[in-house]
């Protein structure tokens, strides 16, 4: 009756480009490199829901190959992506980001992200975590080459009523 998926993607930064996270325009001097907005937030969140649904990965879906996708925003595919989730019996219950970062610091806009998801998705904001960590300066991320994100999305079957214990 429930369904647990898990997303991770990792963007790098590209000079001339909006930094944009979960939907937010997020001031930084780079973006990230990317076919369509390289909102690597809701990639990854993409993800978990697509896996934890049984449907291929975003770019089975949304490749980046196809100038339809080009520069596109990220939420306008997260709301495809619900749809396709919701036509495979499945209802969103709630989901956790955790964004790899040195820099921006993430949180001065983690209430507008989650403004963002609880729209699309249709959850409560305490049904939304975003929450974001460095890599101490260790590897890529840690050298400022790019943001990573994880995430997770639980779900639950539509069609099958919760049991009592």
């Amino acid at each position: 009756m429930f369904r647990v998926g898990l997303g991770f993607d990792f963007h790098p930064f590209a000079k001339g480009r909006p930094l944009v996270l979960g939907g937010v325009h997020i001031p930084h001097p780079r973006g990230l490199q990317g076919h369509s907005d390289a909102d690597a937030l809701l990639h990854a969140l993409g993800d978990a829901l697509l896996g934890a649904a049984g449907l291929n990965d975003i770019g089975s879906h949304f490749p980046d190959t196809d100038p339809e996708y080009e520069n596109i925003s990220s939420l306008v595919l997260l709301e495809r992506i619900r749809q396709l989730v919701r036509g495979q019996g499945f209802e969103v219950v709630n989901v956790d980001m955790v964004v790899v970062a040195e820099s921006p610091r993430i949180g001065p806009h983690v209430e507008l992200i989650r403004q963002n998801l609880s729209q699309v998705l249709g959850l409560s904001r305490g049904a939304i975590g975003v929450k974001a960590t460095t890599m101490e300066a260790c590897g890529p991320i840690g050298k400022g080459e790019g943001i990573a994100v994880q995430a997770v999305a639980l779900l639950q079957d539509v069609n099958e009523p919760i049991r009592p214990n």
